[in-house]
């Protein structure tokens, strides 16, 4: 008595691949065979896009590319070089993953070697996590690594420019607040610049002695009574000079006589 067992999934495909190879560029079964191919193949490239689930890509996106790869896979295998199907088309589908990562996800492009290091970053830190249970330390990563603490945290800060917020990403326990409505706030420093530039032809009007009284209040940050001393007059006199030095500066400065 003999058992026939069926061809497995992954039989039929190679079979499919064998086939589809076997035929000539022009022969019209090719382009059949070949569609059945990819559809056969398009689990296992699900499954190689599913590792790079946890980097922030929708599972579709990653699908996408996997098959990609697939494809290039299918049209470039060449069975007489010796390898099986699976041993070509695993680097392929990978190499596609990788290079989706490397060069088409960056918000701020960066150079090779840094991506690799954050990469490389992100890779330590999960095995750490996984095997430690905790965060690992920059020197945990650096040994993890063989690497540099210094390369490291170039790396960790480099992680920054891989994905940018959206600035209409809801933030807050009720969610009504966005993160745009948390950035910008009115710059004074420029109305400062601008008064720094007239109040020196505005001090111009004051007499020198209230000159030096306001240089000695507003700049030395001195007392009214240290300024008293100073001058050799009562601390009444250096209040009245100062109000009236404020009231010329204070007129000399109104936005009308700019």
């Amino acid at each position: 008595m003999h058992l026939s067992t069926a061809p497995s999934a992954e039989d039929h495909a190679a079979g499919l691949i064998l086939a589809m190879t076997q035929r000539a560029q022009t022969d019209p079964a090719r382009p059949l065979l070949r569609e059945a191919a990819i559809t056969a193949w398009t689990p296992m490239a699900q499954r190689l896009a599913r590792r790079y689930a946890s980097r922030g890509e929708s599972p579709e996106d990653l699908s996408q590319i996997a098959v990609v790869g697939l494809i290039k896979a299918v049209d470039g295998f060449e069975p007489g070089r010796g390898a099986d199907f699976t041993s070509y088309a695993i680097p392929t589908i990978l190499g596609e993953l990788k290079r989706h990562f490397r060069d088409r996800t960056w918000n701020i492009r960066v150079p090779r070697r840094l991506q690799e290091m954050i990469m490389a970053t992100a890779k330590a830190r999960e095995a750490l996590m996984q095997a430690h249970g905790r965060e690992p330390t920059v020197a945990d990563l650096a040994e993890h690594l063989g690497v540099g603490e210094e390369a490291v945290i170039e790396g960790l800060e480099g992680s920054y420019a891989y994905r940018a917020t959206s600035l209409s990403k809801p933030i807050g326990a009720d969610g009504e607040v966005e993160l745009s409505d948390t950035l910008g706030a009115d710059e004074h420093g420029y109305d400062l610049a601008e008064l720094r530039l007239v109040l020196g032809p505005a001090m111009a009007c004051l007499t020198p002695r209230e000159q030096r009284v306001v240089t000695l209040r507003f700049y030395g940050n001195q007392t009214q009574i240290r300024i008293a001393e100073q001058i050799g007059v009562s601390q009444m006199h250096v209040s009245r000079l100062l109000t009236r030095a404020l009231a010329k500066l204070r007129t000399e400065l109104a936005p009308d006589a700019w």
